[in-house]
């Protein structure tokens, strides 16, 4: 019995987390070297996601008819739109990469507002929370509306982004991988 723990123990290193993070590390580094491509690539992923959410959308429309009588025609009709902007998206990479640029600077805007209407939250963890808060969610809106006068600099804004996380993913699967 205890030569099998020891075997178990041995054997504890886990191969796939190491090839993950490898890969997502690759992939960042991709990503830093070619951000335009890097943007296609998320332009792609969110017309393939709209497609699957639309199909999704209406399936579940028609179950939702099938069960309860209701014809739930919003379902219908929204996921039609989502299957109609994913074929946009997807044959109009130009149009996507430059919605893209428009909607993280938004993102920004709207993320940071919605953050100060919540500051009576960060008041009760403490009153430098309640500060810092204030101030990086003012830096985030000028960010925001700065990000909407230059779309090329938010697209490489979101590539960067895209490419830190991969990267911090990658090392995150790495240390997964000898940590077990």
């Amino acid at each position: 019995m205890k030569e099998r723990v020891n075997t178990y123990e041995k054997n504890r290193f886990d191969w796939s987390s190491l090839i993950l993070g490898v890969l997502f590390l690759i992939v960042s580094l991709m990503a830093f070297q070619n951000p335009g491509s890097s943007l296609v690539a998320i332009v792609n992923y969110f017309a393939i996601k709209a497609i699957i959410n639309g199909i999704t959308s209406i399936f579940i429309r028609n179950q939702v008819k099938q069960v309860t009588g209701f014809k739930a025609t919003a379902l219908l009709i929204l996921g039609i739109l989502e299957v109609v902007l994913g074929i946009v998206l997807m044959f109009n990479l130009h149009v996507g990469i430059m919605a893209l640029a428009y909607v993280f600077a938004m993102w920004f805007v709207i993320d940071s507002v919605r953050n100060l209407f919540m500051l009576s939250e960060a008041r009760l963890i403490s009153t430098a929370y309640y500060w810092f808060s204030i101030i990086v969610n003012i830096i985030g809106i000028f960010i925001g509306f700065s990000l909407f006068f230059d779309p090329i600099v938010s697209m490489l804004t979101l590539s960067f982004l895209v490419g830190f996380y991969l990267m911090l993913m990658g090392i995150f699967y790495v240390v997964r991988a000898f940590a077990k």
